[in-house]
């Protein structure tokens, strides 16, 4: 048996001398377990909102993405996606079209991205979920000559047409070739139209829902000026393929020309600010936690005046200046590990009774979010590094003042 921790497992749970000893030793771990609680339930918290911003994603964008490297389009008969779309884990392939123009419905306009999809779009994404008002529907985009669109619910707000318009919206693009001409500007544009398909489109996320209209890609490719291109080849794998394996395939195939993007780098920029935020929020409460930490440093400086009877006797018996130490070192990180357990248990039981009944709803207008409560979700690896931290934390808070009383005051 380890002598020295056997010794302060004693000192640790025995009653002191000193009653105030076992109250300060109390709130030194109270300090470490209220420190480790906000770590679990701020990380879990800030998980959630992840996941939440996952999900809305997840109705639109595809699961991998292929970009030109350079440049905004390449040819779609490019041998090299040719052999991508052939690949035995593909299950639904889309070419696209994407681009900024110009929308003018009456007298309002904005600037739009028109997307250009295939007609298996609902087949790749979900996005016949997230339409309005009828969720669910499968969506015809055009019928011989006449072309649809599907504008995202904050920009029919924007340009007044609701989900259901009676009159042509006027797309406007830029013409690819020639110069502009002064004197007749608006030749220098490239006009069409769509007609109203009785829908919108809500993701929840301003980017998609105040900018872009759905159409179809002869449409987008028409008004682009883009025959027999694409922006973007969108892939939905078959159930049970392994997404990253398959990632890893295909950019052995398309080497330095093409990027593969899943649906975290489509949106990288989002994930990468939600990345910052937290980890800002792991160093606030890990200063926090190393300031607790500093209660534990009180209560052994006690200890160590209450027993100095009893340090004499360990050293008549044979104990030696470094187990002594030892034992005071223990019991500091005894209760570093007693505080980091306690912690955790309740923070994991407070994200329990959050997910469970809402608690902490998101204020009185929270009937306008997405969510009325704030969205928890637990992840081990969380768990496993608020603990970690915990425990490296709270034995260098002891380390150092430990050697340093135990030289005095012994």
């Amino acid at each position: 048996m380890n002598f020295p921790f056997y010794i302060a497992k004693r000192y640790l749970f025995s009653k002191k001398s000193t009653h105030a000893i076992n109250i300060i030793s109390a709130i030194s771990v109270l300090g470490v377990a209220v420190a480790a609680m906000a770590l679990v339930v701020t990380l879990s918290v800030f998980n959630g909102f992840h996941d939440l911003v996952a999900s809305f994603f997840t109705s639109f964008d595809p699961q991998i993405k292929v970009v030109p490297a350079k440049g905004k389009t390449a040819p779609s008969d490019d041998p090299i996606l040719t052999q991508i779309r052939n690949l035995p884990e593909i299950e639904v392939a889309m070419e696209s079209v994407e681009d900024q123009a110009m929308a003018i419905y009456h007298d309002r306009q904005a600037m739009v991205v028109i997307k250009g999809v295939d007609d298996n779009f609902c087949q790749l994404t979900h996005f016949g979920e997230i339409l309005y008002p009828d969720a669910g529907r499968e969506v015809q985009l055009h019928a011989a000559n006449l072309e649809y669109g599907v504008p995202g619910i904050r920009l029919a707000q924007s340009l007044g047409t609701g989900a259901q318009w009676n009159d042509y919206l006027h797309i406007y693009a830029p013409e690819r070739e020639g110069q502009l001409d002064m004197s007749n500007p608006e030749a220098a544009f490239v006009e069409d139209s769509l007609l109203s398909l009785g829908e919108v489109f809500a993701v929840n996320q301003a980017k998609y829902d105040r900018d872009y209209i759905v159409t179809s890609i002869s449409f987008a490719r028409n008004l682009f000026g883009q025959q027999g291109m694409l922006s973007s080849l969108e892939l939905r794998l078959k159930p049970g393929s392994n997404l990253d394996a398959v990632k890893r395939k295909m950019k052995d195939v398309v080497g330095e020309k093409y990027k593969v993007l899943d649906r975290y780098e489509q949106q990288a920029d989002t994930y990468k600010i939600m990345s910052i935020e937290k980890l800002i929020a792991f160093v606030f409460l890990t200063f926090i936690l190393m300031v607790a930490s500093f209660n534990i440093i009180g209560s052994l400086s006690m200890l160590i005046i209450d027993k100095k009877e009893d340090v004499v006797t360990l050293r008549n018996l044979g104990a030696s200046n470094k187990q002594i130490s030892s034992i005071f070192m223990f019991e500091g990180r005894m209760i570093a590990v007693a505080g980091a357990v306690l912690g955790i248990v309740l923070g994991l039981l407070l994200c329990w009774i959050q997910i469970r009944f809402g608690v902490v709803s998101l204020g009185s207008s929270s009937g306008s979010f997405v969510v009325d409560a704030y969205p928890v979700s637990v992840h081990a690896s969380d768990i496993v590094l608020v603990f970690v931290t915990v425990l490296v934390v709270g034995w260098v808070a002891v380390w150092y003042p430990v050697r340093y009383l135990s030289k005095r005051l012994i």
